[in-house]
């Protein structure tokens, strides 16, 4: 099967989508720090291509199940940014009635599993849904997003074996960002590479540039169509990193300065651009537009989620 081209329709809908989750998450670190947004809030700034890419390439019966940094995941996916935005602001208008907040989002209804709080505690749940889509012979795809430090737990170790055990149609998707929480790569694991791994449980194993948004689109293409035509799962490490802290509050003193402006200069969205502008699918009006259009989505989810209204007392017990 020949490998699938990044055309442009492809090519401007992930680069929209990159600015969505940069902007959503902008304004969401802006609400939380006016006291908007309650709890805890984790954000991707720094690491949108990895989800824009890969979930450009689901259908919309697919599945994804997201992490405690999942807002990208969810909008990728195409969960709506005024729901997205009204459920981190606890409103009944929100993607969950305003009873899940940031770490456990949910949207069934677009495959959405569900951001989650536990760390990789979503990858056997993940796998469930994949050995539900191979029982069926739905020819649904399941992608499982988790981080570096996920990669350490027992949970993702049985579902990565498992997965192959039973040849599911399913993606593990590795957004390396070098840090679990607080702690960098090289202190929690020794090797070097999450994505070698993957012959330990005989799959395939793949490490991108994260941030090179042509490489993640044909690493998670090949894996993607290979798991829908049964041929087992991949692991794709995609090497990224998150501008901001852990969570909202983390004064990221584990970390220089220099290594957080060399990252940002590593930026994915103004690489992208140029990619997209040397194949001549986006000129200097066309992004002004897409940009300005992106601005103004941000803007009405975040005043549909002020105006919002709480949660009725009375609906505590509901779904229960």
């Amino acid at each position: 099967m020949a490998p699938r081209e990044l055309i442009r329709e492809d090519g401007l809908r992930i680069y929209g989508m990159m600015h969505l989750i940069r902007m959503f998450e902008e304004r969401a670190a802006e609400c939380f720090a006016a006291g908007e947004i309650p709890g805890f809030i984790h954000l991707a700034v720094g690491q949108e291509s990895v989800a824009a890419t890969v979930c450009s390439l689901l259908e919309p019966a697919d599945l994804v199940s997201g992490t405690h940094r999942g807002h990208g995941h969810c909008l990728a996916k195409g969960a709506e940014p005024r729901r997205v935005m009204a459920e981190l602001f606890g409103r009944a208008t929100g993607q969950c009635r305003g009873k899940g907040g940031s770490m456990h989002l949910c949207d069934m209804p677009r495959g959405v599993l569900g951001t989650n709080g536990v760390v990789g505690a979503n990858l056997p749940i993940a796998v469930g849904t994949a050995l539900a889509a191979r029982v069926r012979g739905t020819q649904q795809v399941t992608v499982a997003f988790f981080g570096d430090g996920a990669a350490n737990t027992g949970a993702a170790h049985e579902a990565l074996n498992l997965a192959c055990v039973w040849d599911l149609p399913i993606v593990f998707v590795c957004e390396n960002n070098l840090y679990a929480e607080y702690t960098p790569q090289s202190v929690h694991t020794k090797g070097a590479s999450i994505a070698a791994r993957a012959s330990g449980y005989g799959m395939r194993g793949v490490r991108v540039d994260g941030n090179d948004v042509p490489a993640v689109f044909a690493a998670a293409a090949g894996a993607i169509d290979s798991a829908r035509r049964g041929e087992g799962p991949t692991l794709l490490e995609a090497m990224t990193y998150r501008w901001r802290g852990h969570n909202e509050g983390d004064r990221m003193a584990y970390r220089t300065r220099d290594e957080v402006t060399a990252w940002r200069e590593k930026d994915a969205i103004p690489r992208f651009r140029a990619w997209l502008e040397a194949v001549g699918y986006l000129d200097a009006q066309g992004d002004e537009r897409l940009v300005a259009g992106v601005r103004a989505k941000v803007e009405a989810a975040t005043e549909f989620a002020r105006q919002s209204p709480w949660p009725a007392p009375g609906a505590a017990l509901d779904d229960v």
